[in-house]
């Protein structure tokens, strides 16, 4: 059996991202830790933003990262997250969804003692 992901999507979210990367090509994920778009998840362009030293890529969709603050990890990993998305624009509008009127959502669960020992290991961002 496989180890555990940390990370899913759900079919409509798939869609959306599969359009971005057809209009923008390979795309990244970011789970900030505050500041002007909050805790929503945004997607960006490859490359368009740098993580921090210590943030943490808790997967992939379909190839590509999913980081989160490292800060905020701490916090969260003991949860898995579903990434869907919903019609309107969300806290900012720093995401490329936001121009079709969507916004990346994020739903958890904490995860069961069988799980926690068994998940997938994350990456950690680094300079060196």
């Amino acid at each position: 059996m496989g180890k555990i992901k940390r990370l899913d999507v759900t079919a409509n979210a798939l869609e959306l991202i599969q359009t971005l990367e057809n209009r923008f090509g390979d795309l990244m994920f970011y789970l900030s830790g505050g500041c002007c778009e909050g805790t929503q998840p945004q997607c960006f362009e490859k490359g368009a933003l740098f993580t921090r030293s210590g943030d943490v890529c808790i997967g992939q969709i379909i190839g590509f990262d999913f980081w989160v603050d490292k800060d905020l990890f701490e916090y969260w990993k003991h949860a898995h997250f579903t990434l869907g998305v919903m019609n309107g624009i969300g806290a900012g509008g720093f995401s490329l969804e936001t121009p079709f009127n969507k916004t990346f959502t994020l739903k958890y669960r904490i995860f069961d003692d069988d799980e926690i020992n068994d998940l997938e290991p994350v990456r950690f961002s680094s300079y060196d």
